[in-house]
Formats: C-alpha cells, structure tokens, sequence
C-alpha cells in the first residue's frame, strides 16, 4: 500500500481514501484570488492589524459560545475558528479544542480543488462539511466554511468548528462505540453550500437536520456558527476598508512569515534524528479484549521535520480516525510546542513539516471505518505522544528545554455517554464533560499542574457540578482530586480527578461506557519520568447511599458504600444505573519527567503536606524516608536512594561489571539521564558508556521487567480488560544504577529505540 506522500491527489476525489491535497491545486478559471501585497508595512501598523486579527478569531469563538448555549460549546470549549488566506495557508487559529483547526485547511483546499468550478464560490457563499475523509475529526464537528471576497476577488477564508449535539447514528448523540463502519454513524456531509448570497439554503438545512434526534439544537449550533462567521467576515471587512486590501493580506503574510523564521531559527539549534515513541488503544469494539499499538516517528533533517505512524497497528472496530485527524492530532503538539510564541500561527512551521502516515491504519483509516470515536481515542492517543516525541527532540537546546511538555491527563477520554428522561420529562442524550478537567504533564522544569485542563484546550475549563445538575438528571456525590494520580518523577505530572454521581429527578439512566486506557496507562513519562494513573469506571448497585444521605452521612470515595460492586468493561452498553446505583469515572493525569529518585526531598515533603501523593509512594517510588511524624528526612532519603541503586546492580547480575567512564565535555545532552560523547551514548550522571550512537542506549542499560501496576499507585490488573501480557521496564546505568529511562509495552513488543542521532 502507497504511503500517504506517495499519493499525488489529482485525480482523487477525497471521499473514499485520504484527502491528501496536491501541491498544485486546480482551481477553476473563473475564480480569481487576491494575490496582492505590499512587499513591506511599517511595524506600528503590522501590530494593530495583526493584533486586529487574533482578536477577530477570538471574538468568533466567543460569538458561538454565547449563541449555541450548548455544554460542550461553553464548558468543553468543544469548537474553534480559523482565519486563512486565499490559498489556505493559516493565518490564526484559536485558543480553543485545538485539534478542530488542525483539520480545517485540508477542507478549505479541497472546496478550492473541487468546488471552485461546480457550484462555484462565490461572495456571501458559505460551505458545511463535516466529513472526515474531507477533513474532520468526526461526524459530529460540523464545519461552517466562509469565502471572504474583496473587490471581486477571494481575499481569506474565515472558519469555524463545533462539535454538535447529535447528527444521527445507531447511539443518541451521535458516538457510536458499536459501530463497525460509518454506515452506523451519523450523517456524512462532504462540503456543501449551504449559504449562498447570504441567504440559508433551507433544502440542504434541512437535509442536514434530518439524522439529528435533536434537530432544534443542532440548528441553533448552526445559526451560532453563521453568527460567528459572520460576525469575522464583517471584521475582515471593516479592516480592509480601514487599511486597505494589500495592507491586510501583507500583515497576513507577514505573520506566517515570522512564523517561519522563528521555526527555522528553531530547528537550527537541534541535530538530525529521529524520535519515536509507541502506546496503545483497548477495546476497539465490544467484547474486543486486544491492545492495538499507535506508534508515531518524528525525523528532522535540516529545516524539515516528517511525522509518520509506521508500525500502528491496522484500522479496526470504533476507534478509527482519518488521515486529517491524525494530522490534525499532531499539529496540536506541533503548535504548542514549536509554535506558541507566534500566537498560534502554525502556519509558516507547515511549510516544513510533511506528514506520512501509512494508510489503512487505526489513526489513517480508509473509508468507510467507524471513526465517530476517534476525538477520544485515535486522536488522542496520536496527540499526545507527540509530545513526548517533539519533547525528546528540543532536549538537546537549554533554551528550547524550557519549552518541554510532558502528555497531559485525559490522553484517552473515558466518555460517560447517558440517555433517558431528564428533570422536565423530555428526552436527552449526551455526555459527562468533567474529564476536560484532566491535567498538565511535568514540565523539564517543574511540576505539571493538577486538574489543569487538557493543553489542546489552552482556555478549557471545568464545569461547575452545578451546572452539570442543572443540565440532566444527576446528584453529585463528590468531585475530587486524586492522590497519586499524576506520575512520579523528578518533576511529577499533574493530578487527575474522579466524579461520583447517582441519578436524580428520574427514575433511571441508561449509559455506556467508551473508553480506552483502563488497562494500559496512555499518560507515560517521558526520560525515566512514571505514567499518570489509568482511566477507571466504578459501579456499585443496589447500594446503600439513599439511606447515608437520609443520616447526613456523606460520602468521600465511592468505596464507603455498601452494595453490589460490578466490572464496567471499556465498551459496556445500555447498563441501567438506578436510584441507588453509585457511579463514578476517574480519568488519567499527567506524565511525569526525570528520574523519580532525583526528586528534591523538599518536593516530596510538599507533594505530602498537600495530598498530591501518599506517604506509600513516598517510600516505595521517591525511595524518601519519612520520620516517626511522617516528615521526610533528608540525610537518610539520600542515603537510602544509593543503596537502591546498588541493589539493582546487585539483583540483575552485574554489580561488579566495569564500564569505560568518558571523560572531558559532553558533546550533547541528549536528554535528563542520557548524554552523548563525541559518537558514544552514555550515562548523564557518571559518564558510563552506554554504545555507540548506532545502536540503541537501552540495549546497554540493566533491564527490569515489572508488572505495570507498578508504574503508578492507582493503576490496577490489565487482565480486567485485555488479554495481552504488559510491563513496565525500567532501563539503568550498568554503572552506577541510575534509571536511564522506561517503557510500558506489549511483552511480544521489541525494546523501543527512542533516539537515534545524526551527528
């Protein structure tokens, strides 16, 4: 099968495989683009316009929060609006679900390659799609694409992306985690004009409202998303009049240009390699009880960087995402990481950036997979990884260093979808939004911050459980933070959180679960940093908590309660959770960085003070020694942290093995536990060589199988969910015993080789 870069796209219609867009697009004659700018503006304007821009993209993703009214618009942040030029070349995205833009400029270019002849675009045209082999992450994001003409002549594209109630499918709002191809989902719409001469076409409304079980709703996300396009398109405009068409599209240019420049100058201070990292999915359908690898490689060869996913594993069940998801994925990372400092202009990085995926895979699949689970999962597990991936690579600068995020909480979404008869006795269908509380991963610096949101929604935020009563029929019974739940390191991720509920002002609710790792942690540190907590479900039934709150006898933890404990599995459908039916979801938090025995005691001594871990992780993970009143003492955590490292050279053999000691600079630190001496890998911490560049740093190092409940305090038995046999493998120094780094991996899996270098 052809490689995504070996498929040229002109001849290609982008509904069956991958939309690829060619390098040359065939626009039709008839259009014309405005191509005009002047070739320098002076800075005072370039600020106030550019600055005129972000605020324009700012005040369209505000326009449809205030309009739509929907949960997953105004606390999920579940949407987001782009500006590009007339070639689809971003100008801004927003600070919004971060992913949704990253999919928008593959439908721009083709609406230009495929509807500029036939119907045609026009002045006060706009285009819905929401088609994932187009470019979307699923059915669901629905994307309202608007042409902004000046004098005659296409001057922009203004955008946006919302993530809607429910377009149809086999499950009420529109996730499907039992479908087995995307005739069980919602409607697919390839671009469609939907607007023309400003009016609504009510035919295509209406054939697009026709799936929805919610009609009124998603026609209100509608109208929010014309308001918010219309509400930049006038923007635009009025800029344009203000300063003058060629000085607007020169501020445009300009931007992605500095944006260039600062990713090359980027790039320049980092030396050829390639990275990888590898995960996995669960349960890619009911009943599934396999591991489903997603692996991504990043290479970096002068001013070019190449993602690829060669070695994921192929497209399967409900979990699938598209060529543009997974793209979309990385771009998150691409943006946050390498992109930040040019206000989320990722538009100049793209000019050196390709994107290979093989297709036909879990996170590329080719029509017509099920993908309208992809957001939670594919995607996810293809973001999130690209952290660690872009991470590792900026290591090697001390001033990029400062940029490293480690994989944040909800790095695979354990979805709450639940259905039935609400507080006002209609019917309603929809999902519990809490996990958008997540967390940060550890930063190369510093700790990662708990229930700090997700960092592909830079301005996401919690919903308040009030809100969440006010909306559907649930009592909360707690809403906590969860010790131990970020990874254990030298800087230690993010605590993630659980919500506990029981039904409320209904009789029943019908739910199911979706989710994925419950059994694998998917928050992995990164250079000998542990993993964040797994995903989990609890359900107790029948138990005794109506008569608890009749004593005012709250709970804190769902284990307090008497009943009937039972085994939520990953794709469980339509269990009833009545009255007295205790239910609560905890999802991952974030990874943690650097060697977890390199902790500063002090920290430690914080982390206990406020519950961010347990005095047992304390001892058994930081290797501190805590006192008679439970305080860390200093001398003796030290002390006890050398005889664990002589005790592993000890209990793996090779405790008295001599290794060669570089001496002198080191040519380059390749990350917080390894460095590099002219063409040798060695040990940061004693200089120990650890091989040749050539090969691969952890064949070297002491090797330690563990069971992966190790790895983190909170995460349980894989053989719950899955089949396959997992471990945590810890890698060290042969020298001095220091931990080098980690992995979690299937056992049939080969030793990951994180790093290989061209120096």
């Amino acid at each position: 099968m052809p490689r995504i870069s070996q498929i040229t796209g002109t001849a290609f219609d982008g509904l069956n495989n991958p939309y690829v867009p060619p390098k040359e697009l065939n626009i039709s004659p008839s259009l014309t683009l405005h191509r005009d700018w002047d070739e320098s503006v002076d800075a005072v304007t370039y600020e106030v316009i550019r600055h005129n821009l972000w605020n324009i993209n700012e005040e369209h993703g505000a326009t449809i929060q205030r309009i739509s009214g929907s949960p997953v618009a105004m606390f999920a942040l579940d949407l987001n609006p782009s500006i590009l030029t007339e070639d689809a070349e971003f100008v801004y995205f927003g600070p919004y679900m971060q992913y949704m833009s990253g999919v928008t400029d593959t439908q721009v270019k083709w609406i230009l390659e495929y509807r500029s002849d036939n119907p045609g675009i026009e002045a006060g045209d706009m285009f819905l799609a929401n088609d994932p082999w187009v470019g979307a992450a699923h059915q669901m994001d629905v994307m309202l694409i608007c042409p902004v003409f000046h004098a005659g002549e296409l001057f922009c594209w203004i955008t946006n992306c919302l993530h809607q109630y429910d377009i149809g499918g086999i499950t009420p709002g529109s996730f499907c985690p039992s479908a087995e191809s995307a005739f069980d989902e919602g409607i697919l719409i390839p671009p469609v004009k939907i607007v023309e001469n400003d009016v609504v076409r009510r035919d295509i409304e209406a054939l697009y409202l026709r799936s929805s079980r919610k009609p009124e709703m998603v026609a209100l996300d509608f109208r929010a998303q014309l308001a918010g396009n219309m509400t930049a398109k006038a923007r635009i405009e009025q800029l344009i009049a203000r300063y003058g068409a060629n000085t607007v599209k020169s501020v445009m240019k300009k931007v992605i240009d500095n944006a260039e420049a600062a990713f090359l100058a980027k790039l320049k201070k980092i030396p050829d390699g390639v990275w990888r990292d590898r995960t996995y999915v669960e349960a890619c359908r009911p009943g599934d009880r396999r591991t489903h690898r997603v692996q991504i490689a990043l290479t970096k060869k002068g001013d070019k960087l190449t993602f690829d996913n060669e070695g994921t594993a192929p497209q399967d069940g409900a979990m699938n995402a598209t060529y543009s998801g997974w793209r979309g994925s990385v771009m998150v990372a691409i943006n946050e990481l390498l992109s930040w400092d040019q206000y989320f202009a990722v538009g100049g990085a793209l000019r050196h950036i390709e994107f290979d995926p093989v297709p036909g895979t879990l996170n590329c699949a080719d029509f017509p997979a099920s993908v309208s689970t992809a957001p939670t999962q594919s995607m996810e597990i293809s973001l999130y990884p690209a952290y660690n991936i872009i991470s590792k690579m900026l290591y090697s600068d001390a001033e990029l260093r400062r940029d490293i995020m480690g994989i944040g909480g909800t790095s695979q979404w354990p979805t709450t979808i639940f259905r039935g008869i609400d507080q006002w006795g209609e019917r309603y269908g929809y999902l519990l939004i809490d996990p958008i509380g997540g967390s940060i991963g550890a930063f190369a610096q510093g700790d990662g911050i708990n229930t700090g949101g997700q960092a592909r929604t830079p301005i996401g935020q919690l919903p308040n459980v009030e809100h969440n009563e006010q909306l559907f029929p649930l009592l909360f019974l707690y809403r906590k933070e969860l010790p131990d739940s970020g990874g254990a390191g030298k800087f230690r991720g993010g605590l993630s959180a659980e919500s506990c509920f029981i039904p409320h002002n209904t009789d029943h609710i019908t739910q199911d679960t979706l989710s994925s790792g419950n059994a694998i942690p998917t928050s992995t540190g990164m250079m000998g940093g542990f993993p964040s907590t797994t995903n989990a479900y609890t359900f107790i039934r029948d138990s005794d908590i109506l008569d608890r709150m009749g004593d005012s006898r709250l709970i804190e933890d769902a284990s307090e309660v008497s009943g009937t404990a039972e085994l939520l599995q990953l794709r469980q459908e339509n269990f009833v959770q009545n009255a007295a039916d205790v239910y609560a979801v905890r999802w991952s938090g974030g990874g943690g960085f650097g060697d977890p025995l390199r902790r500063e005691p002090e920290r430690i001594a914080h982390d206990l003070e406020h519950l961010n871990i347990t005095p047992e992780a304390a001892r058994d993970i930081f290797g501190a020694v805590l006192d008679a009143d439970g305080q860390v003492d200093v001398a003796a955590t030290l002390e006890n942290r050398k005889q664990i490292r002589a005790a592993r050279l000890e209990r793996l053999g090779n405790g008295n093995a001599a290794r060669e000691s570089h001496e002198g600079e080191v040519s380059l630190a390749a990350g917080d536990n390894l460095a590099v001496y002219g063409s040798r890998w060695a040990c940061a911490h004693c200089a120990a060589d650890l091989g040749p560049l050539a090969d691969n740093y952890k064949d070297v190092c002491l090797r330690d199988d563990r069971p992966v409940s190790h790895s983190n305090p909170l995460v349980g038995d894989p053989a719950d969910f899955i089949d396959d046999a997992v471990a945590f493998r810890l890698f060290y120094c042969p020298a001095c015993g220091s931990q080098i780094d980690n992995e979690i991996a299937v056992d049939s899996d080969p030793v990951m080789r994180d790093i290989e270098l061209s120096l």
